[in-house]
């Protein structure tokens, strides 16, 4: 049984989080969830712009990110057919509920100055394109339906990719597993992983830690009491 039921956050750098701020609530009608100290990490606050209860897109700033280079091909891919390096975002798609709201999400954003493409229709969801600030590349898609596996693997590109007909099962129906009631221990720093990027000389004392110590280790309380 999939266990993943969503998106809980999608956390992006930024190096203005106030504009950041500025460009969802007003652009794109999201509610300010959040905004705090994130925890545990020097100098650095954490914002929380909502999808859902449990679903947001949040945003991490401290003054060091703005001296990080942005740069389209690389750290960024500047439209959704375009690269980005390995494991960066090359674009991100939020869900509307239907065609009625995604024209309406494209009025919105084109009342307020901002471009927008299509809708393009993919078959297994209709979209539309506008940028974000700091090149960011966002879409917005709906589905008519769930998307059908049947269909929409292409035997093309899994011979292409090098996929057997056996990785293939195992893709279209992952294995199960038996939960263990959290009682599996840590894998060690020489494990296979991969890895947190921590540094060398600290990593295994951090993943030495016991897990009930690091459970309640950084602030946890809201910043606001009501």
């Amino acid at each position: 049984m999939n266990k993943v039921e969503g998106l809980h956050h999608l956390a992006i750098c930024t190096a203005d989080m106030k504009a950041q701020i500025g460009f969802f609530t007003d652009k794109l009608g999201m509610e300010l969830q959040a905004l705090y100290w994130m925890h545990g990490v020097e100098n650095t606050c954490h914002a929380f712009l909502r999808l859902k209860d449990e679903s947001s897109i949040a945003f991490v700033y401290n003054p060091d990110i703005a001296k990080i280079e942005s740069k389209l091909g690389s750290t960024h891919s500047g439209n959704a057919g375009s690269n980005s390096a390995p494991g960066t975002m090359q674009h991100l798609a939020l869900k509307v509920h239907s065609n009625n709201e995604l024209l309406a999400m494209r009025d919105r954003l084109r009342s307020k100055g901002v471009p927008v493409l299509g809708p393009i229709e993919h078959g297994m969801c209709r979209s539309i394109y506008f940028a974000g600030l700091e090149n960011m590349t966002l879409e917005f898609s709906y589905s008519a339906e769930p998307i059908d596996n049947r269909l929409w693997v292409d035997p093309a590109v899994v011979t292409l990719l090098g996929i057997t007909d056996d990785e293939l099962a195992d893709f279209r129906n992952p294995e199960s597993f038996d939960d263990q009631g959290g009682s599996i221990r840590q894998p060690g720093a020489d494990a296979p992983g991969p890895h947190l990027n921590y540094p060398a000389e600290i990593y295994p004392h951090v993943l030495a830690l016991k897990d009930e110590d690091i459970l309640y280790s950084v602030e946890h309380e809201p910043p606001v009491k009501i």
